[in-house]
């Protein structure tokens, strides 16, 4: 177990499976005590984190956890919680594009708000915000989601410029195509062999590949990158 984030707490949002699970597991592993965030009372994350439940498509429900986080202290905050709908344009619902910048873009937005100050106090902090390959480049089908997605690698850059200087870090993270059982559900056999064939590495990210980055971007070991959106895609969206 390596201590690079030992006393260092830390929160990541939409922790209880994939990615964020992932995520929460690595940072605990390399010493940092997780709060993990799940829509379900009574969820679960990883094994010795803590577990509080919210529902980030209600505005109030996102405000009151924001308050109720102000004086936790955290360190470290990983906003992985997102959800997505895909539809062709002119049969986009308009509460279901809504839905997706409240629970994508404005609770990211309101948890920033909720710890920037600790962070800025101690002049250390770290918050990494999931984006997606469909933050950088886009297909069909994606407005909602991809509005979403740019959107909150633009809030992180405006967030960088304005806090770095306290010692506060926010960088977002654009995962590729990654190897979860949503991923496995919804692809099946045939249609993650044909998606593979399109990412220079050949195969699927593993979510321990985007944790083991992100414990390293909200670690001590990252003192200068700042600002940026780092996309792991297997070279996916440079071809």
């Amino acid at each position: 177990m390596s201590s690079q984030l030992s006393g260092k707490k830390a929160l990541v949002t939409g922790g209880t499976r994939g990615i964020g699970y992932a995520i929460a597991e690595r940072l605990m592993k390399d010493g940092a005590t997780v709060t993990v965030t799940g829509t379900k009372p009574g969820g679960a994350g990883p094994e010795s984190s803590e577990y509080r439940a919210v529902d980030f498509s209600d505005t109030a429900a996102t405000e009151a956890f924001a308050v109720s986080i102000k004086n936790d202290d955290f360190d470290i905050l990983v906003n992985n919680a997102g959800i997505n709908k895909i539809a062709p344009f002119a049969e986009i619902d308009t509460a279901d594009f809504e839905r997706i910048q409240r629970v994508n873009v404005l609770a990211p937005m309101v948890l920033c708000r909720a710890v920037l100050s600790g962070m800025q106090q101690k002049g250390w902090g770290r918050i990494v915000n999931i984006s997606s390959i469909w933050g950088k480049i886009s297909k069909e089908q994606r407005a909602p989601y991809s509005t979403s997605k740019f959107g909150i690698d633009g809030m992180t850059v405006a967030l960088a410029a304005e806090v770095a200087g306290d010692g506060v870090l926010a960088n977002s993270v654009a995962p590729g195509f990654i190897d979860t059982e949503l991923t496995q559900r919804v692809l099946g056999p045939d249609g993650i062999a044909e998606l593979t064939a399109k990412v220079p590495v050949g195969r699927l990210g593993q979510p321990e590949e985007i944790a083991a980055f992100i414990s390293w971007l909200a670690g001590p070991e990252n003192t200068y990158i700042s600002g940026q959106n780092i996309a792991i895609d297997g070279g996916f969206t440079r071809v």
